[in-house]
């Protein structure tokens, strides 16, 4: 066999249709439960503005310094979108979304963009799904963010997981930790890696994100940002673990989380399971309540996470769950001769417009090779035509299941199939 001459990107793979099912599946379950969290779709473009993402995310973030995908055209600069918080705020601040009335509650499914090293579950094309709650201030929609995150995991079954949640308070909290934080990295300033040390000054936070071996033993005995909200931040936190207590939802503390972003205040989360080994995290999330004007809105307080859709395929593999059924085909119509195959022709939109999913031979191959491709289609029937079956008007209907076979004509075929 001749070897291909034209191959994907590095990081970005075909997914092809066994694999498929699998993707709609899950699709359909996500929307499934989003309708019943009342959350409604948004769809943004995959390409947005450098400037966006750089000014949504932050300029030393990992994503920003080292892994966005960004060209010019002219004197416009693009990404493509590496996630879709930014994007989905800029929609909402772009098209007035808050004058719709009420909290906007949002999700998205789609391709995101990323140029780091491929590996198990994390390619440079992967997909997400998540939530945006924008325009609410209160715990409630912190908790129903969650809540509805893992209803989707559960679901599907995957019940290994742990629940991680940590508050990194409002700017003023943020600001007293961030001292402390400094003045406690101080001494050791020079042993910290090149990245913290550019991180020191700027958000010093996002050292405590650090994957850097020199970095975490000053992390594990950092002073922890609990210890430093004042009361707003502090009955905020309060009211998101009661009410996650409320709806039956564990969790644990954990005073380290930070997540990856510029962006985040107050409630920050993160879902693990053990069934992804080292790379364990399922997704995550929290308050972003500084970002709608940051890129030029109305002060609007929002909340939200993301989910990688491969790592969570990866975890049903684990688990042995099965995604989407099995492939099939209700009729399969098998012709013998020019006459039979024409009217094959005219009868599958027949079949179709009576609710059945209908196919056929596209190859003129024989009556023997056509059912064992009706075999191969998982079909539930086959209909089997020649010169006898047109003349007399009845059809050989076969039971491909239970391989029971009568002689029946075309309406008498579609009454079967009806019941």
């Amino acid at each position: 066999m001749a070897q291909a001459k034209y191959t994907t990107h590095l990081g970005m793979v075909d997914i092809l249709p066994d694999e498929t099912r699998k993707w709609q599946a899950l699709e359909n379950l996500i929307r499934t439960e989003a309708e019943k969290f009342n959350f409604e779709e948004i769809r943004t473009p995959i390409m947005e503005q450098t400037e966006l993402i750089v000014r949504g995310l932050g300029q030393l973030t990992d994503i920003v310094s080292k892994e966005i995908f960004a060209f010019s055209r002219g004197d416009d600069n693009y990404v493509l979108r590496p996630e879709l918080t930014a994007p989905v705020v800029r929609s909402y601040v772009e098209n007035h979304l808050d004058q719709r009335g009420g909290s906007q509650k949002l999700y998205y499914i789609g391709p995101m963009f990323r140029a780091e090293r491929p590996q198990k579950g994390r390619q440079r094309q992967f997909h997400q799904f998540g939530v945006e709650v924008l325009g609410s201030d209160d715990a409630v929609a912190d908790v129903e963010v969650i809540s509805f995150m893992i209803q989707i995991y559960n679901k599907l079954g995957i019940k290994n997981t742990t629940l991680k949640i940590n508050s990194i308070g409002d700017p003023e909290s943020r600001d007293k930790y961030k001292e402390a934080l400094k003045a406690y990295l101080k001494p050791n300033f020079d042993k910290l890696s090149e990245l913290s040390k550019k991180r020191y000054e700027k958000n010093p936070l996002r050292i405590l994100d650090s994957k850097e071996e020199e970095d975490k033993p000053f992390i594990e005995s950092a002073p922890v940002i609990t210890d430093y909200l004042n009361e707003a931040s502090k009955s905020h936190y309060s009211k998101v673990k009661e009410y996650l207590t409320d709806v039956g939802i564990l969790f644990e503390e954990d005073p380290y989380l930070v997540r990856g972003m510029d962006y985040y205040t107050q409630t920050a989360f993160e879902l693990i399971s053990p069934d992804l080994g080292a790379q364990d995290a399922l997704a995550g999330g929290g308050r972003y309540d500084l970002l709608v004007e940051e890129i030029g809105g109305q002060p609007t307080p929002a909340v939200g996470f993301a989910a990688g859709m491969e790592r969570l395929l990866i975890a049903c593999d684990e688990l042995g769950i099965t995604l989407g059924d099995e492939k099939s085909v209700d009729v399969y119509i098998v012709t013998l001769g020019d006459a039979a195959r024409r009217w094959g022709v005219s009868k599958l939109p027949e079949l179709r417009a009576n609710g059945h999913s209908a196919t056929m031979d596209y190859m003129g191959r024989s009556m023997k090779a056509q059912m064992k491709d009706a075999n191969r289609e998982n079909a539930s029937y086959a209909i089997i035509v020649g010169d006898n079956e047109l003349n007399e008007g009845k059809f050989t209907f076969r039971n491909m299941k239970e391989s029971e076979e009568s002689s029946l004509s075309f309406d008498e075929i579609l009454g079967k199939l009806g019941n």
